[in-house]
């Protein structure tokens, strides 16, 4: 009961700012009032049950995400690839990793991975847990071996009485390292947008350029058979024709399946407009560009997701979905960085 009112309190944080007054659909929405209810954000955070939330124990993910000590060099943090400032993303084409070089794909957004699974772009990873342990160890990116990372944490005084406090039968392992982070991460949410104003009654809270965005977006523009859900995400794979090299996605892991090659996670668009530029590579700097992307002819190949298909829209249309996709991000979070241990 407790955890459920903790976890209660985080998100009611994230809407303590939103308008509480509900009003009467207008006869003008009726078209688009049955699918709202598609994307409610839900009420409480889901935690598994070996891993479960405590103020404690997110408090020292918190620090741990912040902490240059989880790398090679010591020159470089979770939130190096996953900045609070664009969106829990760069705002470069792809992240700069430990070895000085641009990252092959785009850092996926923090913002609620506790809703998505598996993790990775070609979804490599079950858990956020799992994969917290990957850029700590990766060479090209944050460039530690996970037991040095254990015995650098455990130098730390007050760090191994944190974590003796936090995991009191396990102390600093690489699993509670990973449980730690993943605890703080699945506490990032995105901030409650003017859309979620909208859908709570509030008729005022978007422009009518983005409602009829967001019927597009159901309909004509054919956007909602991957981006569904309050989070946008079906958590599912497609190869929308962005990968032309020899990165295959999901296909690395499923060689057998033909779907899979070049398929890679369909993302959130919470927070989009803070979270250029967009797609696994980076490649698109704009929403207008993203719209443009999807208007154009498929590449033919047998990996084409059966979910992109030829739409046709006028440039009034597209500007309509972009007022839409607009909507969904919010005021921007301030997040107050850790005073680390010593």
């Amino acid at each position: 009961m407790a955890n459920a009112f903790l976890v209660r309190s985080v998100l009611a944080l994230m809407v303590a700012t939103s308008a509480t007054t509900v009003f009467t659909a207008l006869a003008s929405d009726a078209p688009t009032a049955g699918l709202r209810d598609n994307f409610k954000r839900p009420a409480d955070i889901p935690f598994p049950a070996d891993n479960l939330y405590t103020p404690e124990k997110a408090a020292l993910g918190k620090a741990l995400f912040f902490d240059p000590r989880l790398s090679g060099n010591q020159n470089m943090t979770c939130a190096t690839c996953h900045n609070p400032s664009f969106g829990w993303e760069v705002s470069v084409k792809t992240p700069i990793g430990a070895q000085n070089t641009a990252l092959a794909r785009q850092a996926p957004t923090v913002l609620d991975q506790a809703w998505v699974h598996p993790q990775f772009w070609d979804g490599r990873a079950a858990s956020l847990e799992e994969q917290a342990k990957g850029p700590i160890q990766a060479p090209a990116e944050m460039n530690l071996k996970l037991d040095e990372a254990v015995k650098r944490i455990s130098g730390v005084a007050d760090y191994a009485a944190w974590f003796k406090k936090v995991f009191p039968d396990k102390g600093v392992t690489g699993d509670t390292i990973a449980m730690a982070i993943a605890t703080y991460e699945r506490t990032v949410v995105a901030s409650y947008a003017p859309f979620d104003v909208w859908l709570d009654g509030d008729e005022s809270a978007v422009s009518d350029a983005a409602k009829r965005g967001f019927a597009l977006f159901n309909g004509k523009a054919q956007c909602a058979g991957c981006h569904t859900g309050w989070n946008f995400t079906d958590n599912k794979f497609h190869d929308i024709g962005i990968s032309q090299g020899e990165d295959i996605g999901r296909g690395k892991l499923e060689p057998g399946n033909a779907k899979a090659q070049f398929a890679f996670k369909t993302p959130s668009l919470r927070d989009i407009g803070q979270r250029a530029p967009y797609m696994l590579d980076g490649s698109l700097a704009t929403l207008e560009d993203v719209m443009q992307h999807y208007l154009s002819v498929p590449p033919k190949r047998p990996s084409n997701s059966v979910e992109w298909k030829n739409i046709d829209l006028t440039p009034e249309e597209v500007s309509d979905v972009i007022a839409f996709l607009k909507t969904l991000t919010g005021s921007r979070q301030v997040v107050a960085l850790p005073v680390l241990p010593n």
